[in-house]
């Protein structure tokens, strides 16, 4: 028998890996339904669903490997990095999914000021990279023309094969959303192949809201972050980023 792999587990969800299925376990069935229905419309490789019964869904195992990690040096070429950017152009241009956005411009909004309110009080920061990343982060917060978005395409649920994209995972966040966004959130921590990315995107980009948004979700995750078990602090992770852009 194939040993049990545990994947990711926190008390929202957990994903375990048996061989070449993914067995995902999560507390709130509305971000399944949305993954599921989101891989259906995405024009790019997803999973294969194998079946679900709630609250247990079983993927099929991608070919490659993710893009690399946050914290640790890209193993995949400049190539790869542009083959991202070029199935992202592929998804924002699609039809925007049956669903509204899950977050509206002012809860967006709401939510930076809350978090870093919180991360000054509870002295998690300086005050000064607070508030320097927060005058940063202002940037994001404007209209956009909504697009269909991943929502939480970290480096981590994008996978290669040599130059080639062979599918996305975790969809749970899909909706329609800032481009953007998605762009900022695939280059995270990697800003060395932001130029890869938008080569592959195909148009140019305004490149102080990408940074931009690093700054909101790096203020915005920590403290879920911490709450869950992982480290924000550790090289190249959250913390850095927000000190990056001092």
């Amino acid at each position: 028998m194939d040993e049990v792999e545990v994947v990711v587990a926190h008390t929202e969800r957990a994903t375990l890996r048996v061989g070449d299925v993914f067995l995902k376990v999560d507390s709130d069935q509305t971000n399944t339904d949305i993954e599921v229905k989101a891989m259906a419309l995405a024009p790019i490789p997803t999973p294969e669903i194998l079946w679900r019964k709630p609250p247990v869904l079983a993927l099929a195992a991608l070919s490659g490997s993710a893009l690399g990690r946050l914290g640790e040096p890209s193993p995949a070429s400049s190539a790869a990095w542009a083959a991202a950017g070029a199935a992202i152009r592929k998804l924002h241009d699609a039809p925007l999914p049956p669903w509204s956005s899950r977050r509206s411009l002012e809860e967006i909004r709401t939510r930076l000021d809350d978090e870093c309110e919180g991360l000054v009080a509870n002295d998690v920061l300086p005050a000064d990279v607070v508030t320097r990343n927060r005058e940063v982060a202002e940037a994001a917060l404007r209209p956009w023309t909504p697009v269909f978005i991943h929502g939480d395409l970290q480096i981590t649920h994008v996978f290669v094969d040599g130059d080639q994209v062979t599918g996305v995972i975790d969809w749970s966040e899909a909706a329609p959303g800032d481009a953007l966004y998605d762009l900022a959130i695939l280059t995270l921590g990697h800003e060395e192949h932001l130029d890869d990315v938008i080569a592959g995107y195909g148009i140019d980009v305004d490149r102080a809201v990408i940074r931009a948004w690093w700054s909101w979700r790096s203020l915005c995750a920590a403290r879920w972050l911490i709450e869950h078990g992982f480290d924000p602090d550790t090289p190249g992770a959250e913390f850095d980023v927000l000190r990056s852009q001092m």
